[in-house]
C-alpha cells in the first residue's frame, strides 16, 4: 500500500523490552477520585464520564530522566493531573467487570495536562473540553509496566521544583479499573492498543515554564519532566 506521506505510529516504551507498544487510542475517566470531583465543584458520587486525547497529545517517556514538556499555546493556567495509566492488549464489547483485567498488558504514569482556563471557559459555554484537554503533548506517559494484577492499592504523588502537589492513593478511586474498562466497553468496542487514563488525585494546580514535576506511583517507579514555553 502506497501513502502520500509516512504514517506516523504512536508508541510507548516498555519497561524491560526493546518492542514498543503501539497507542490506538487515548481514553481518560473524569473526577475519578472523590475529593478531586469536589475540588472540581462535581459531586463524588456521580457515575463515571470519560474523555478523548487526540495521539498527538502522547509523549512517551523512557525512563526517570528528566524530558522537556512545552507548554501549549492560548493558555494562561497550564495544570498538572498525576494518573495511572492502563494499557490493553486485548478488545472487546459488554466486557464483564469480573474478567476486565484479563484485557490489561501493563501499567505507567501518567499526566493529564489541561488548559484549565480553556476547558472552564469552554464548560461555562456548554461545548466540548477539546481545546482543554487535547494540545499537543498533554498526555506524557512513562514506561509501560507489565502488571497482570489489579492495582487497587498504591501511593499516587506528584511534586513540582520539590513541594508536593498531589498526594493520593489508588485505593481512592471511585470506579475501580475492572469497572471503567467495562464501562467503556459498553459504548466502545475497545481493541489492543486502547489506553486509559484512571483519574487524579486532589491537588491540581498550575504550573509554569521552568518549573521541574515529579509524578511518582509505588511499585511502578517516577518520570521527570521540565516545562518549557512552546
Amino acid at each position: 500500500m502506497k501513502y502520500i506521506f509516512d504514517p506516523t505510529i504512536a508508541s510507548l516504551f516498555i519497561n524491560g523490552d526493546e518492542a514498543r507498544f503501539p497507542v490506538r487510542r487515548i481514553f481518560c475517566v473524569g473526577r475519578n477520585y472523590a475529593a478531586h470531583a469536589r475540588e472540581m465543584g462535581g459531586d463524588d458520587r456521580e457515575p463515571p464520564f470519560f474523555f478523548m486525547k487526540p495521539l498527538t497529545a502522547l509523549l512517551p517517556i523512557q525512563d526517570s530522566n528528566p524530558v522537556e514538556l512545552p507548554i501549549p499555546p492560548g493558555t494562561q493556567n497550564y495544570h498538572h493531573e498525576v494518573e495511572l495509566v492502563v494499557a490493553l492488549h486485548k478488545g472487546g464489547a459488554n466486557i464483564y467487570a469480573g474478567a476486565a483485567l484479563q484485557h490489561v498488558f501493563g501499567m505507567a504514569i501518567g499526566l493529564d495536562m489541561t488548559r484549565r482556563d480553556l476547558q472552564k471557559q469552554m464548560s461555562s459555554q456548554q461545548k466540548p473540553w477539546d481545546f482543554g484537554k487535547a494540545a499537543d503533548f498533554s498526555a506524557p506517559v512513562g514506561p509501560l509496566h507489565k502488571i497482570s494484577g489489579d492495582m487497587r492499592e498504591g501511593a499516587i504523588s506528584l511534586s513540582v521544583d520539590g513541594e508536593i502537589r498531589q498526594n493520593g492513593n489508588l485505593s481512592d478511586m471511585i470506579w475501580s479499573i475492572a469497572e471503567q474498562i467495562a464501562h467503556l466497553s459498553q459504548y466502545f468496542t475497545l481493541q489492543p492498543g486502547d489506553i486509559i487514563f484512571t483519574g487524579t488525585p486532589e491537588g491540581v494546580g498550575p504550573v509554569t515554564a521552568g518549573q521541574k514535576i515529579s509524578a511518582k506511583i509505588e511499585g511502578i517507579g517516577e518520570i521527570n519532566l521540565t516545562l518549557s514555553q512552546s
